[in-house]
């Protein structure tokens, strides 16, 4: 008994012209999500300045080719995965114990050894916000939203009952987390780096310890 062949990829219609069979929509979105995500580790690891369209492609097993089926330019990638990175931190809260108990474990995973040393699987503030400040409206406008949420989840654990009456101190966590970062990761001298990353975790504690009015 013969086994039937699969379908080529390549196939004739009965005019005898043939063509190349396209990819669904799914297809199509589960690749752009791939070049989402291996572009968000590479430009946190790299830099936005320092990430070529090449080698974003090439993390997600693509060609430059299929580049701009996808995207309209490396801006609408880079702005597109800035937000899919905060949005994504933002959800994370949702796996912490409710209240000030989750911004603990937060604080600690955030001002950590680990997470200074691998930039790629990090916070994209800490990453990217230098040059952020240097990107295009589309990029700063996706970053403005996905920053707001990233601060809104904390003002649901300082004060769970008023949200806004956290939104000061909120900031100033946010604020202290991502530069107490940037500042151990710049640093040469592990040893100090090290003590950054305490100093900042201490600061954080005591803003945790403030009630909000």
């Amino acid at each position: 008994m013969t086994q039937r062949a699969s379908a080529p990829r390549w196939g004739c219609r009965a005019t005898g012209r043939c063509h190349v069979a396209r990819y669904g929509k799914e297809h199509k979105e589960a690749t752009r999500q791939r070049i989402i995500d291996t572009a968000g580790r590479r430009l946190k690891k790299d830099g936005i300045e320092g990430s070529g369209v090449a080698a974003l492609m090439a993390d997600a097993g693509l060609t430059n080719g299929a580049f701009y089926a996808h995207f309209d330019s490396k801006d609408d990638l880079v702005a597109t995965v800035v937000g899919d990175q905060l949005a994504r931190q933002a959800s994370e809260f949702s796996k912490l114990p409710d209240g000030r108990a989750g911004l603990q474990v937060f604080v600690r995973d955030y001002l950590s050894p680990e997470h200074r040393d691998h930039p790629d699987v990090g916070c994209p503030s800490a990453a990217l916000l230098d040059e952020v400040g240097r990107c295009s409206g589309a990029t700063k406008r996706a970053y403005t939203a996905g920053a707001k949420a990233v601060v809104n989840e904390i003002c649901q654990r300082l004060a769970p009952e008023a949200p806004e009456s956290a939104r000061r101190n909120a900031f100033l966590l946010f604020t202290m987390l991502v530069g107490s970062m940037q500042l151990a990761r710049a640093l040469s001298d592990k040893k100090l780096s090290n003590a950054v990353l305490q100093e900042g975790i201490r600061s954080a504690q005591a803003i945790l310890n403030v009630e909000t009015t």
